[in-house]
């Protein structure tokens, strides 16, 4: 937690010395407008995606042809993929990082000598992966005869997808593919690249490539080839469009297509190309994209009825479909996450869909809930901002949604609806900061008139109210703003400080422990829950005048003292020590930054040789030996504890 400025610490201060004013233990930076938190909730119409096929399609194709110098591969590859509790799975047959409640997967990295469930045979069969090896004949003018699933950015052999540790026969092959003027070569050098894995260098040949005959629909396909290894997806599907606008009973593009649209989660034009490649279209593929198009369905219908943790089920089904790159899925498990407040799920889930759509762009003829294009991400997106309180950036992200669905009734209603929130907040701010905190608590009404649901306008208002000594609508408006937001610390600090000012000493106490554990090494929150603690004590009647906050290590003379200072209210530590002792000599220092860190924990020290009296008492053996007491009695031991170990330990038993 940052403070615009810093309350000196206070030394050996104790209870009855001085009186603690609340409105102090509020920061400049707690007493400011906030801006972290809101949701902004609309009423949706929304409408499924329908997917429709021409009979005549593939009747139409049959016999596709074969082009020189083209990468043969499966259009499928079966992602081998690992699920996280509900996170969203990005997959590929490679490598798999887990991040929070998402899992990402790495950039298509080959794997030496690792072949996928699948492969396609010369038979045009599928072979088991234990037989390829006996089954496949490799040639050196043909990639992907059956060995590695090229071109879908799931396993090539060998190298690294980055092109990192490019070997100088590499460097050599993309030299002379640069200076050759024959185009057969260059696409051979550029296949021969793209075995081993270095697929930038191949991606550059290939760029060669297209450069002497932008018309050659090989070149365009090989290139997409090496933009999907890259998960260059939005790249990828132009090369390939333009490739069966070249050519259009071009059937490995048709398949790239599929494979390309089955990822991004638009099932109606990833069966338009399945259908064009083959005139006998694989079953199993057709099966996946039903399998899709069912769980989409599914979730369009329970976002329609607001079952927004069916929702999240739908989508983790979808992408393990195979929509492992949609952004437009991510965006609605963004929207779901939001819906029941896991807002910090909601914003990575937003971000991810945000990385995967800035390569691709979707068509204004696709519909997603209703939505047209992008304009759904964009429309989630500013969900997510007006939550995190980055208004500014609410308003541009609902701006892009609505210029490209601009018929959209609903997004124009929303965007009117955040820009009016966005002011409120900002008319508010300008007026807490001017001191015109009646005025500044009826702006953030307005704010909520139109967002009922926004947690920052609740904390701002609650801050307006706090100032004018209205601590019980105060404390009304942190209950609003904590119960959307149940983890929003402002809210949280400015409802204990609202107890306090009515005397309310345990609610007090309880969000100020609370925050005591958010924030561990805030001093002033510290002294604020110090006294709260006070207060509720002496208001029970109980001693107080030898509570004290803050202050050094108290050294221990003799076992009366030692008696004494363990049985004071809260939590003692003492460290029993010997100077010449190297490892007493290494906690000494430890042990004092401790007392700065927890100024409401007590720490002693008794030295073993001046004070043999105590250690016998405390069956105290070795040294450094710490011991931890709470309210008198002892309630954890520890000998030679590392610094680690003791902190855990302070904190455990200290809040």
């Amino acid at each position: 937690m940052s403070h615009s400025t810093e309350m000196p610490p206070v030394r050996a201060n104790k209870a009855s010395d001085l009186p603690f004013d609340f409105d102090t233990a509020l920061s400049l930076e707690t007493d400011k407008p906030d801006s972290p938190v809101s949701t902004l909730f609309t009423h949706q119409t929304t409408s499924t995606t329908t997917t429709s096929t021409s009979s005549s399609a593939g009747s139409s194709l049959a016999g596709r042809r074969t082009h020189s110098g083209e990468i043969l591969s499966h259009p499928f590859p079966k992602p081998g993929h690992r699920r996280t509790g509900s996170g969203s799975l990005f997959f590929s047959n490679t490598n798999t990082t887990s991040v929070g409640t998402h899992t990402n997967s790495t950039a298509s990295s080959p794997v030496t000598n690792l072949l996928p469930a699948g492969n396609i045979c010369p038979s045009g069969k599928i072979a088991k992966p234990s037989t390829i090896h006996k089954t496949v004949k490799h040639r050196s003018d043909v990639l992907g005869s059956g060995t590695g699933n090229y071109g879908h950015g799931s396993i090539v052999r060998g190298g690294a997808a980055t092109g990192t540790g490019t070997s100088s026969e590499d460097l050599s092959s993309v030299k002379r593919a640069m200076g050759s003027m024959d185009l057969e070569e260059v696409k051979r050098i550029g296949n021969e690249l793209y075995k081993r894995g270095q697929l930038l260098e191949a991606l550059r040949v290939y760029d060669r490539a297209v450069g002497m005959q932008p018309d050659n629909p090989v070149c365009r396909s090989n290139k997409a080839a090496a933009l999907i290894g890259l998960r260059r997806f939005g790249e990828a599907v132009r090369e390939c469009e333009e490739a069966v606008r070249l050519d259009p009973g071009f059937s490995r593009a048709h398949q790239r297509l599929a494979s390309l649209f089955l990822r991004l989660g638009v099932v109606e034009n990833s069966k338009k190309h399945l259908l064009l490649a083959s005139s006998q279209p694989d079953l199993i593929e057709l099966h996946k994209l039903q399998t899709l198009e069912k769980h989409l369905t599914r979730c369009a219908d329970a976002r329609r009825s607001g079952d927004w943790k069916s929702v999240l089920r739908e989508t983790d089904s979808a992408i393990t479909a195979g929509a492992e790159s949609s952004p437009l899925i991510f965006a609605s498990k963004a929207e779901a996450y939001l819906r029941l407040y896991q807002i910090d799920d909601a914003d990575l889930a937003i971000c991810d869909a945000c990385k995967l759509d800035s390569s691709f762009s979707f068509s204004v003829d696709t519909k997603f809930f209703g939505f047209l294009g992008n304009s759904y991400i964009h429309y989630v997106h500013a969900l997510v901002e007006m939550t995190r309180g980055r208004f500014e950036s609410a308003v541009g992200a609902a701006e892009r949604a609505r210029k490209i669905d601009p018929a959209n009734s609903e997004l124009n209603s929303f965007t009117v609806t955040i820009k009016s929130v966005a002011r409120a907040r900002s008319l508010g701010n300008e007026l807490f900061n001017s001191g015109k905190f009646l005025e500044a608590s009826l702006a953030y009404g307005e704010g909520l008139r139109h967002d009922p649901s926004n947690p920052v306008l609740y904390c701002n208002r609650a801050a307006c109210r706090y100032k004018l000594g209205q601590w019980e609508k105060s404390i009304e408006d942190c209950n609003e703003a904590l119960r959307i937001q149940p983890n929003y610390t402002k809210a949280l600090l400015r409802r204990a400080a609202s107890y306090a000012k009515i005397e309310r000493w345990a609610e007090s106490v309880k969000d100020y422990e609370a925050l005591r554990k958010e924030l561990p090494g805030d001093t002033e929150v510290a002294e604020a829950l110090f006294h709260a603690q006070v207060a509720l004590k002496s208001s029970r009647g109980e001693e107080v005048s030898n509570m004290k906050f803050g202050g050094e290590v108290e050294p221990i003379s003799g076992l009366n003292q030692f008696h004494t200072a363990i049985s004071l209210p809260g939590v003692s530590v003492v460290h029993f020590m010997a100077p010449l002792n190297p490892h007493c000599s290494q906690m000494s220092p430890f042990l004092d930054a401790l007392c700065a860190r927890y100024p409401s924990v007590n720490f002693l020290k008794v030295d073993v040789n001046e004070n043999p009296a105590v250690a016998k008492a405390e069956n105290v053996r070795m040294v450094p030996t710490f011991k931890i007491y709470k309210n008198g009695n002892r309630v954890k031991e520890m000998v030679c504890p590392s610094q680690q170990l003791l902190e855990y330990s302070v904190r455990h038993y200290g809040f």
